[in-house]
């Protein structure tokens, strides 16, 4: 065989084409062909790593802070993801009202809400008790 064809046909089984060579044999001086399988194994072994590297932790953040918003309560102290602090004077459905200063109250999403602690221990009904 002719150094020409015997690189046509390495390029042609490499390429994925029919091989005139049967396929339990390889030709001489040629590489044996690869299974698909063994082709798929390093990119299912990434899609393994991806998943517990980056999605888990991301779903398990987000399951978290779903969990955090439902529980706000009257008098809870709040952090927005703009920074502002704040008393929680009343919750609605998906926004809350919050006390940033005395006598001025400003409205967000619960999603806006970072941090929550609970209770505050300056609030008017604990203080208006003792």
């Amino acid at each position: 065989m002719s150094p020409f064809l015997s690189s046509v046909y390495f390029f042609l089984a490499q390429a994925g084409a029919a091989s005139p060579v049967p396929t339990g044999a390889a030709a001489p001086g040629q590489p044996a062909p690869q299974s698909m399988l063994g082709g798929l194994v390093p990119f299912l072994f990434m899609g393994v790593i991806f998943y517990f590297v980056l999605i888990r932790p991301q779903q398990k953040k987000a399951k978290e802070l779903r969990a955090l918003l439902d529980s706000i309560q009257q008098n809870d102290r709040v952090i927005t993801n703009g920074g502002i602090h704040g008393v929680v004077t009343q919750v609605k459905e998906r926004t809350v009202i919050i006390r940033v200063w005395e006598g001025v109250k400003m409205e967000f999403e619960k999603s806006a809400i970072t941090t929550v602690s609970k209770r505050d221990a300056s609030s008017p009904a604990e203080t208006a008790k003792a």
